[in-house]
């Protein structure tokens, strides 16, 4: 089993701690393609119209300068960095060290400035999502696109991918549709199914929780995923159509 994470919009920078060692990242085949964006990077935020590009705010004009120094910054491990709600309620760091083993052997974040990294690489704190169209770069989900195809089909194998990436990252790279299932949260309003944005990056944690400590197997198929989900939630299963992959909607209370 495969899941595949966004990061979190905020991160947490180290105060302390060794920069980042781009060979000890998983995937080092990307490092070179890894190197292109932060190269690309640098760039755009020492300019003028930095926050224009990156789609940020004046207020983050401290994350966009440590864009600079990205290479020599303290580097931590990627659930330290990554501080949303999402990894809230993962909770990484309250499992157990056999369960925080397996979240490192399951768990891949998708990231505009890394491509792919493991829970158990250390990175710095950055600022760039994969909506960026980054100068020198192209967009950032095209770009990695091309260099993620190989290494996260190699990574999959033959099982089963489930994937709780919001859809900018979901745009760099498509599993095999027969063996991955979409993870989408809805709350009826007004007897309406709604997108809930918020609880659904919360619930997408306390999925990948869930299945990262449930005892038995772990799901080989969409279907069994299905059975692993309604251990806790009320879910359906919406079978893929062509290169669509299978959906699986959990519905909230």
């Amino acid at each position: 089993m495969l899941i595949l994470l966004p990061p979190s919009e905020g991160k947490s920078a180290a105060s302390t701690g060794s920069p980042v060692r781009w060979e000890d990242l998983i995937f080092p085949e990307l490092t070179q393609a890894r190197r292109e964006v932060l190269r690309g990077l640098e760039r755009v935020s020492s300019a003028a119209g930095a926050h224009a590009v990156l789609g940020v705010g004046p207020s983050l004009a401290a994350e966009v300068r440590r864009n600079l120094v990205l290479g020599v910054e303290p580097a931590a491990p990627a659930p330290d960095v990554y501080s949303g709600v999402l990894y809230d309620a993962l909770g990484y760091r309250s499992l157990t060290t056999e369960q925080q083993r397996r979240a490192r052997d399951t768990c891949v974040v998708i990231s505009g400035m890394w491509g792919a990294v493991g829970l158990g690489d250390a990175i710095p704190a950055y600022r760039l999502s994969m909506s960026v169209d980054l100068p020198g770069v192209g967009r950032l989900a095209g770009y990695w696109k091309r260099h993620l195809a190989e290494p996260l089909t190699r990574r999959a194998g033959d099982g089963l991918v489930v994937d709780c990436r919001s859809s900018t990252y979901a745009a760099a790279w498509v599993p095999p549709s027969g063996r991955s299932a979409a993870v989408n949260v809805f709350r009826y309003r007004d007897g309406r199914r709604t997108v809930v944005s918020h609880f659904a990056k919360h619930t997408r944690g306390e999925l990948a929780r869930h299945l990262l400590t449930r005892s038995g197997p772990a799901p080989t198929t969409p279907a069994d995923l299905l059975g692993a989900v309604r251990e806790r939630w009320t879910a359906e299963l919406v079978p893929p159509r062509g290169r669509r992959p299978a959906q699986l909607d959990i519905v909230l209370d």
